[in-house]
């Protein structure tokens, strides 16, 4: 027992109660949660972990996934040709095992609460941008509807030259450019709103996108190695706007809809055209979607200011996704989604995507 206690690692066992009294705090108070974390540690680890991963051409994380599963393997193998090597340590090795297994436990869920869970209890994002999100009537939501129509549509004409031969939209230049332009469009932001400055990392391109698309998911944060990751397999006009909206979350801003509403924000900030046109098409889709759930007539009224364009490229992102639509690996990825959504305090758990709307409402009654 002595020699098991000798063993320095025992130690890292402290994180989790560390991380477990430090969410428990933030729940309490989101002075908390707002200046010691999420503008404190968090920002932190953020500048420094970015910096390091920034420096790989390809994503940290992909690669875990991929190798760790072989790597899991290897040590099992040679931790179980030890216990027939040495039998007579089998106890002192069983035991250092389950501490590893613990120490591991431990690192993850303080990583994941420290540089995750933690801000779903910061300010709203409203807070710093002055805006009074309020209930809407169905008049507001399709006045709303029409005004991203026509400025979507508006883009979207000076992109018409950048259409393959079924007439839908494609990049005019590339991916990596897209990323250094979305890293330039939050330094716009932050010359408005200063809670946006600071350091971004360029968003990374997973290479097995398509097989992510399987799982219907466009980005993903990774906590673990603060890295934008972004599927760059789906229709071209998406992947702008998920590259912000994944950056967004290396900002603390956590909450889906908040970070949907700042990737908006990015995206019009920017000088890009396709940044522009892909913040304006997942905004009007949003929209459009919460004004055919409230009024289909109101709805097929406002279709009428959508270009053939943006119909032509709402068509082609429709027909990507029913490939992947209600299979066994997107149902699954859905349930997790959501039921991690609803573990971290977003109760409409992937519906959150929406709530968007209500950032984008108090900004339309703002302007008028």
């Amino acid at each position: 027992m002595k020699r098991f206690f000798k063993l320095k690692r025992i130690y890292l066992l402290l994180l989790l109660p560390l991380a477990l009294l430090a969410l428990f705090a933030a729940s309490r108070s989101q002075e908390i949660a707002e200046h010691m974390f999420a503008r404190g540690i968090f920002i932190g680890i953020s500048w420094v972990m970015s910096h390091i991963t920034g420096l790989l051409p390809f994503s940290l994380m992909e690669f875990g996934i991929v190798t760790l599963p072989f790597l899991a393997l290897f040590l099992l193998i040679f931790f179980i040709a030890g216990l027939v090597r040495h039998r007579e340590d089998r106890g002192f090795r069983l035991a250092k095992a389950f501490l590893n297994l613990g120490c591991i436990a431990s690192v993850v869920v303080f990583l994941l609460i420290i540089g995750c869970s933690i801000n779903y209890y910061r300010y709203p994002v409203a807070n710093y941008l002055d805006l009074s999100v309020e209930p809407a009537t169905k008049e507001e939501l399709y006045g709303l509807v029409v005004k991203l129509a026509k400025e979507t549509s508006a883009v979207r004409e000076e992109l018409n030259s950048f259409e393959n031969e079924e007439g839908v939209y494609t990049l005019s230049i590339s991916k990596k450019q897209l990323g250094k332009e979305a890293v330039q469009a939050f330094g716009a932001l932050a010359k408005q709103y200063d809670i946006f400055d600071g350091y971004y990392p360029r968003p990374k391109h997973i290479y097995f996108s398509r097989i992510m698309s399987q799982t219907e998911l466009t980005g993903i944060f990774c906590p673990f190695t603060m890295e934008a990751n972004v599927n760059i397999d789906v229709p071209d006009y998406s992947i702008g706007s998920t590259m912000c909206h994944e950056l967004a979350h290396l900002k603390g801003f956590i909450r889906e809809d908040e970070a949907n509403y700042i990737s908006y924000l990015a995206c019009q900030a920017s000088q890009s055209l396709e940044l522009r046109y892909s913040g304006l098409m997942e905004a009007l889709i949003l929209s459009g979607n919460a004004l055919y759930a409230k009024d289909a007539d109101l709805y097929f009224e406002a279709r009428v200011c959508y270009s053939e364009g943006v119909s032509r490229d709402l068509r082609a992102n429709s027909l990507y996704w029913e490939e992947f639509k209600d299979k066994p690996v997107s149902n699954a990825a859905q349930k997790i989604n959501d039921a991690y959504l609803k573990a971290n305090h977003q109760e409409d758990g992937v519906q959150s995507y929406g709530r968007m709307v209500d950032l984008l409402l108090a900004q339309y009654r703002k302007e008028k």
